[in-house]
């Protein structure tokens, strides 16, 4: 068995739920390719897989993440290696919004540059009362743009632009008033909160969690007639589910909630 402390991505299942944990702690969690390769195959592995309902990002040690892992970038700051290692980031977040299950991001410490972008593409995300952001790339010269295209799905167009272009940190109660986070909570509750929220959305319908993940990433892109359009054909599609039938038919009937079948 690899030794955890060399394993730069931990994964634990339990009761249905995937935590997987960047385990660069002495690199704050930095984004290096063989992490994200991890990651990429780990996401690529739970998509497929019926017994996973939910899906927790957390990081070891004292950060979140930190970005990407500049070292590594310098070491080889070629075109194509950078094309290379931004392409692989890329299609790991857009993997985050594509996988079935909901994905919650766990953070505490600093979750800055490509690490800011993590929460942001998390479908959900709860901070520690401790917990900072900042897309810090500009003050090394380099403009936050992969990081751009997440937070600004999730920021104000005026705080999400000071954000860009400073550099500088917000706390967590910010970046909950900024809507990057759900909820802020005390940093000794973090792991309880995460969980909670994790365990009830693995009681819900994996199907029409799918579902409404899926049509929640494409209407939102889309013009409001395209988006009525493809939402009505999938809550048609939804209602004919039988998990759905036997959900509506216990609540008329004020009866328990049926055991939800695997997607």
């Amino acid at each position: 068995m690899a030794d955890c402390k060399q394993t730069p991505l931990l994964r634990e299942d339990v009761d249905g739920i995937a935590t997987l944990t960047l385990n660069r702690g002495d690199k704050f969690n930095a984004l290096s390719g063989n992490l994200m390769t991890r990651m990429q195959a780990e996401l690529d592995s739970i998509a497929e897989d019926r017994s996973v309902r939910v899906v927790i990002i957390a990081g070891a040690g004292t950060a979140f993440c930190a970005g990407h892992d500049l070292g590594e970038m310098r070491a080889n700051p070629s075109s194509k290696a950078m094309q290379r290692l931004f392409q692989q980031c890329s299609k790991m977040m857009v993997s985050l919004t594509r996988i079935p299950q909901p994905v919650i991001a766990s953070v505490h410490g600093m979750a800055t540059a490509a690490g800011c972008q993590l929460v942001a593409q998390c479908d959900l995300a709860i901070a520690s009362e401790h917990a900072t952001f900042a897309t810090s790339g500009i003050n090394v010269g380099l403009f936050c743009s992969t990081p751009m295209v997440a937070v600004t799905r999730n920021l104000p167009r005026k705080q999400a632009m000071e954000l860009l272009m400073t550099g500088d940190f917000i706390d967590a109660d910010t970046a909950h008033q900024y809507g990057l986070v759900n909820r802020v909570v005390p940093t000794n509750l973090l792991s309880d909160a995460v969980n909670q929220l994790a365990a009830n959305l693995a009681r819900k319908s994996p199907v029409s969690i799918a579902r409404g993940k899926a049509l929640f990433y494409r209407q939102i892109e889309a013009g409001i007639e395209a988006a009525y359009e493809d939402a009505a054909k999938v809550i048609t599609e939804n209602m004919q589910d039988k998990d759905t039938r036997a959900g509506i038919e216990a609540f008329i009937e004020k009866r328990p909630m049926p055991v939800w079948e695997d997607r």
